[in-house]
């Protein structure tokens, strides 16, 4: 059985670019990371859209500089927060207009609910900081040095209803010092990030790894390594 076996058809016919749409809430590192990536001719992609919950993210900066259209969907509205389903409604609109073939959650700070996971133009993915499915939700650096943990690292998962709880496609692992503050895992963490969120991608957007892994059949998933795929990364 070929990787092409594994590709969706959607996949198979695609003549261009994997479409992207990003969601982003503060500073964008991972978005410049794709954006330089794609500047380089390293990864097929297309930024078709991004979409910010906070009118004060660098990340609409640096889409701007990029030529990327951009959404802002700000938590603020006339001086009162925007109330998540007025955001969903927005951000679905922009998604069915940009139409992507993949979403991916960079740094995004709210909690969406599941009828617009459900209802996605297209698979949604996130980048979380720990290796999962351990240490889902917040604060992960100093949980795993107070459990005194020998591995750390981060994952990109599937985004379902269940937070942090979607098929992990991806993982970058490394060895905690006893040493190691939470400032410091959170400095390593981020930039292990910023190597597994465009090898994902590439994986993604060659059809190596599928868009959706429900369609990996029984019988593909018993010649395939078991998903997560693992990057070992030097501390």
């Amino acid at each position: 059985m070929s990787v092409d076996d594994l590709k969706q058809p959607s996949q198979q016919q695609r003549t261009g670019p994997l479409r992207i749409a990003v969601l982003v809430s503060g500073n964008g590192s991972n978005l410049q990371v794709l954006i330089d990536a794609i500047q380089a001719g390293a990864l097929p992609i297309e930024v078709v859209g991004v979409i910010s919950n906070r009118d004060d993210a660098y990340a609409i900066t640096r889409a701007q500089q990029a030529h990327i259209p951009v959404a802002v969907l700000s938590h603020t509205d006339s001086g009162k927060r925007m109330g998540i389903k007025t955001f969903e409604t927005h951000a679905s609109a922009q998604l069915v207009a940009w139409q992507p073939d993949l979403i991916i959650l960079a740094g995004f700070m709210r909690v969406l609910s599941a009828a617009f996971i459900d209802n996605s133009t297209a698979t949604m993915i996130n980048l979380h900081p720990a290796l999962l499915p351990a240490y889902k939700g917040l604060n992960t650096h100093q949980r795993v040095i107070q459990a005194g943990e020998r591995y750390h690292g981060c994952s990109i998962h599937v985004v379902t209803a269940e937070l942090d709880a979607g098929q992990v496609l991806t993982q970058a692992l490394l060895n905690v010092n006893p040493k190691d503050t939470a400032d410091r895992l959170q400095t390593q963490v981020q930039a292990m990030e910023h190597q597994l969120l465009p090898w994902t991608v590439l994986l993604l957007a060659k059809g190596i790894l599928p868009l959706n892994t429900n369609k990996i059949s029984a019988e593909a998933k018993s010649y395939l390594p078991t998903l997560p795929l693992r990057l070992f990364l030097e501390s």
